[in-house]
């Protein structure tokens, strides 16, 4: 089979492309594509607790971590005690981080604009149909069953 005709080289492709792009874009604004979505998933006044950062970004704790220490390095967030469970910790966005996460979701916004413009509700319909069954498979470990 033909690299370039597998559905796995496409799709790895295809999103290292949709990274660079964005990487590109937040590097106009000395970010990353990496603090750029975890802006997008802290809620914008209450904060998100930091147990559930990771789960909702698909990323391992200790990624996140990573890029949690660089954006409080570089202010965009804070910590803060969860006054009902002294243990947990929200993460919290302070003004810039505001500004920033507004800044994100513009691009986020301008990137599904251009590619719908572009691309007929049929297609992409069907793309979400395609990318939601591999999920499936994926998840049902119908494909590689150990």
């Amino acid at each position: 089979m033909e690299r370039s005709k597998t559905i796995d080289h496409v799709l790895r492709a295809t999103w290292q492309a949709v990274a660079k792009s964005y990487n590109e874009q937040a590097s106009k604004h000395k970010s990353t594509m990496a603090i750029a979505m975890a802006l997008l998933h802290i809620d914008f006044e209450k904060g998100t607790p930091s147990t559930s950062l990771g789960p909702s970004m698909g990323m391992e704790a200790t990624s996140l971590s990573r890029i949690l220490k660089n954006m409080e390095d570089k202010g965009l967030i804070y910590r803060e005690k969860n006054p009902e469970d002294g243990r947990s910790v929200f993460i919290k966005l302070t003004d810039l981080g505001k500004e920033k996460r507004e800044v994100s979701k513009s691009s986020v916004y301008k990137f599904n604009q251009i590619v719908r413009e572009n691309i007929s509700e049929e297609k992409i319909n069907h793309f979400f149909e395609v990318t939601e069954t591999i999920s499936k498979l994926i998840n049902q470990k119908a494909i590689f069953n150990n």
